[in-house]
């Protein structure tokens, strides 16, 4: 299960070849069973082949993280204010104000039944096992964001894909900086959260 030509066929399966069969239209039971199988096998490589062990590392640096993290919100911000002002004004912080409720429940599902199993595919199994097929890092982050991209094209919406082609950077920057899930998935969570928080939820699929 270690070698380049599994480790490549497992690749093209896993990140190219599941999202496009999403795209059809097909059970969506089936398409949730396809998922689970998908999350169990990752998890078993990491524990039994990769002997990654699922634990908070030390010594973390939240202060940097987190200063460097609220400065990026501060630019993600004020343009997702401006951006949905100028298409969309009706929908600026409507869940919010409209339907709190609402706006609790979909942040935790979001953050603990989304991000984290995304973030522990695309970035820490990603990472794991194919870190050394490529050498130059910077092409290595650019395909982890094209593959994270990809993995969103069911919804069918070109600006779901530029998002997440662009949040796909941030995150592999980050993943390859901290070599920490925890981290990576809490600026996953702040960013979408904020996403939907600011009145961006039907344009990026999220229920509202």
């Amino acid at each position: 299960m270690s070698s380049a030509l599994y480790k490549l066929s497992e690749f093209f399966i896993i990140f190219i070849g599941i999202p496009v069969v999403f795209t059809f239209h097909f059970n969506v039971w089936a398409k949730l069973s396809i998922g689970i199988i998908g999350l169990i096998y990752i998890i078993m490589v990491l524990l039994r082949v990769e002997k990654l062990q699922f634990k908070i590392t030390p010594n973390l640096n939240w202060k940097p993280f987190f200063k460097e993290l609220f400065l990026k919100l501060l630019l993600i911000a004020f343009t997702t204010v401006l951006f949905v002002f100028f298409t969309e004004k009706e929908a600026l912080f409507n869940v919010v104000f409209n339907k709190p409720k609402l706006w609790v429940l979909i942040l935790f599902i979001y953050s603990f039944f989304s991000v984290y199993p995304q973030e522990l595919m695309y970035r820490t199994f990603f990472f794991q096992r194919y870190k050394e097929l490529i050498s130059n890092e910077t092409l290595f982050i650019f395909i982890n964001a094209t593959v994270f991209s990809l993995g969103h094209i069911f919804f069918r919406n070109t600006l779901v894909l530029v998002l997440t082609f662009f949040g796909g950077l941030v995150f592999a920057i980050t993943y390859s900086k901290t070599k920490s899930t925890l981290l990576v998935s809490v600026e996953h969570a702040i960013y979408g959260s904020w996403l939907f928080t600011v009145g961006m939820g039907d344009m990026l699929g999220f229920p509202s």
